[in-house]
C-alpha cells in the first residue's frame, strides 16, 4: 500500500497572507489525519514564509495523540536550525532538499556531485535518533548511487518534470515514467525505499500509483488546492481513493 503524506504548507500560506491564526494548521493536520490521511508533511523554510517552528512542534504534538497511526515528515535544507528542531521533535522521518537562493519551490534533487561527508554526518545523526531520512534526488542513476552513499533510508523522486511530460500527453507521459522506473528499481537494488513527490495530483497519480517499489508520496499544492472547491476531507479521500485503486 502506497502511504500518502499530506503536505500542509499552503495553509501556512494562507495564514500568513494575513497574519493571525486562521486557518489553522493543527486543524488542517487533524481533518487530514481523520479523513484517512496516514501521513503529513510539513517543510519549514528559513524565511518562514508559511510553516514555523511553531507549526512542527504543533503538528507533532498532535500527531502524538494518534498514537503513532500517523507518520511525520519534514522536509528541509541541512542548515543547524532546520537539524537541531529534527533532533528535537523527531519526526518519523526526515526529508533532506537542496534550496538555491530566491526559490519558490524546489527545483531540483541533490546533484550527485554534492561532496559526501557533511550530509553524511547530519544522515548518520538522525538515524542514530531513530529518524528515517529520505534523499530528495532526480530521477537518474548517479543522484540515486549518491542517496544510498551517504546512508539514507530513502529516496524521494523528484517528480515535477513527470507532472510536465504528463501535460503533453500519453506519448511523453510514458517516456518520462519510464525513466522514474528505472530510477526506483536501481534504488530498491540498493536497499532505499522509494518516495515521490511534487507536482503530483489527481489525474498524473494514477500513472504514477504503478511505480514499481512506491512507499509514499508527498501531495500538497494540488491537493490543498482541490480542497478549496470540494473541502479538505473529500480532498484527501479522493486522494486516498486513487492510491488504493
Amino acid at each position: 500500500m502506497i502511504t500518502l503524506s499530506v503536505n500542509v504548507n499552503k495553509v501556512a500560506t494562507i495564514r500568513n497572507s494575513r497574519g493571525g491564526r486562521v486557518p489553522s494548521v493543527v486543524d488542517a493536520a487533524r481533518t487530514c489525519l481523520e479523513a484517512g490521511a496516514p501521513g503529513i508533511t510539513v517543510h519549514p523554510r528559513a524565511d518562514e514564509r508559511h510553516i514555523t517552528g511553531h507549526d512542527v512542534r504543533d503538528v507533532s504534538a498532535l500527531l502524538r495523540t494518534f498514537g503513532g497511526r500517523a507518520e511525520f515528515n519534514i522536509e528541509g535544507d541541512p542548515r543547524p536550525d532546520l537539524v537541531a528542531l529534527v533532533h528535537e521533535v523527531r519526526p518519523t522521518q526526515c526529508t533532506l532538499v537542496p534550496v538555491r537562493p530566491g526559490e519558490i519551490t524546489s527545483q531540483a534533487g541533490w546533484p550527485a556531485d554534492t561532496p559526501p561527508a557533511a550530509i553524511s554526518r547530519v544522515v548518520g545523526n538522525m538515524r542514530s535518533d531513530g529518524i528515517r531520512v529520505s534523499l530528495f534526488v532526480d530521477p537518474a542513476e548517479a543522484p540515486v548511487q549518491w542517496a544510498a552513499d551517504v546512508g539514507a533510508d530513502r529516496v524521494e523522486l523528484y517528480t515535477e518534470p513527470f507532472a510536465r511530460a504528463f501535460e503533453r500527453g500519453p506519448d511523453a507521459a510514458r517516456q518520462s515514467f519510464a525513466t522514474y522506473v528505472a530510477a526506483a528499481e536501481l534504488a530498491h537494488s540498493l536497499g532505499l525505499g522509494i518516495n515521490a513527490g511534487h507536482d503530483l495530483d489527481l489525474e498524473n497519480l494514477v500513472l504514477f500509483r504503478t511505480l514499481p517499489h512506491l512507499e509514499e508520496v508527498s501531495i500538497g499544492h494540488a491537493l490543498i488546492s482541490h480542497a478549496l472547491f470540494v473541502g479538505l476531507d473529500r480532498s484527501v479521500r479522493e486522494y486516498l481513493s486513487v492510491l488504493l485503486n
